[in-house]
């Protein structure tokens, strides 16, 4: 076992947004190396199967039913944790829907769900998780961003906001743990991935009229080798992948050439997709698609781009 193995072996992780993409990812390899996980999620039935697949290679794992922009969802996360496992040592806080298009042509109905998710989400989870590590004496809450938590992202504008949002968080959080004399035993980290390849883009709410995508999406396996790393050693501030490192060290030299080259970016890897209707995606009901790690989005892409998107009526009429 690795040294990280080690670390994570016998600690109790709670992972929210287990159902698919990083946070399955992440409950399947914290399960690997020995932990017991806690995976929560709106779709319940896809996380009896999660369970059932950890539990069948060794681990131990319960499932929870919750949709984390109620804090009595959260709440019931936590006490489930509390009765099965007597409480738990790291919450990982992977929460994350998206609405793409244009502002003004979102509804603000969608802007407010992604707000109410990916912020208010968070922060019930990281309430729950705090005053839980508070009367333990020690815990590590990881806090999922983006490197859209520096760079905003146009087309992504309410979940740019969100994971800006995320990062301003996470840093509050550990100067009140300092001021309040808890910073060496409780650590808040906050990881920064590069747009990745998971089912998220099959979920987001689309107003662009044609299919999501981004130009050179990263491996899912590469942030949830950095998520399973914070565990146990949290940052601040966790760029992951090269793209995310760069884009963040060129915010920071030129922010404004930053983002207007982004910008360009995604506009034009949006041209290239095929015509698609407008959708709210699963932001308000979960369905069935994207139950796995990998979104396949790469490879669809790469039919797109061997048969270029034409001006068609995206809904067909």
């Amino acid at each position: 076992m690795s040294s990280r193995g080690a670390d994570i072996a016998g600690k109790t992780v709670v992972v929210t947004g287990a159902t698919s993409g990083l946070g399955r990812g992440t409950a399947l390899r914290l399960s690997e190396l020995g932990a017991r996980v806690v995976v929560a999620a709106r779709r319940g039935d896809v996380l009896d199967e999660l369970v059932a697949e950890i539990v069948a290679h060794g681990g131990d794992a319960v499932a929870v039913a919750a949709d984390v922009s109620s804090i009595t969802d959260v709440r019931v996360i936590a006490e489930t944790a509390i009765e099965r496992f007597g409480g738990f040592d790291v919450w990982v806080n992977n929460v994350g829907i998206g609405a793409l298009g244009f502002f003004w042509d979102v509804p603000m109905e969608d802007h407010s769900r992604v707000i109410d998710v990916n912020v208010t989400g968070l922060m019930n989870g990281a309430h729950v998780a705090l005053r839980h590590f508070l009367d333990r004496g020690a815990g590590v809450l990881v806090n999922i961003g983006s490197v859209e938590s520096e760079v905003p992202l146009a087309y992504q504008s309410s979940y740019a906001a969100s994971k800006a949002a995320v990062l301003s968080l996470s840093r509050s959080l550990n100067e009140e743990l300092r001021l309040a004399g808890h910073s060496d035993t409780i650590k808040v980290g906050t990881v920064m991935p590069w747009a990745i390849d998971t089912p998220w883009w099959d979920h987001a709410a689309n107003y662009t009229g044609r299919t999501a995508r981004m130009a050179a999406m990263d491996d899912p396996a590469e942030v949830v080798d950095a998520i399973v790393e914070a565990c146990v050693n949290p940052r601040e501030r966790q760029p992951v992948g090269w793209k995310a490192r760069g884009a963040d060290v060129s915010h920071r030299l030129a922010p404004d050439l930053t983002k207007s080259v982004s910008a360009k970016i995604i506009d034009a890897e949006s041209a290239k997709g095929d015509p698609a209707p407008e959708t709210t995606g699963s932001i308000y009901t979960s369905t069935r698609v994207g139950t796995t790690v990998d979104g396949g989005t790469r490879e669809r892409m790469k039919r797109e781009n061997a048969s270029p998107a034409t001006d068609a009526d995206p809904a067909g009429c």
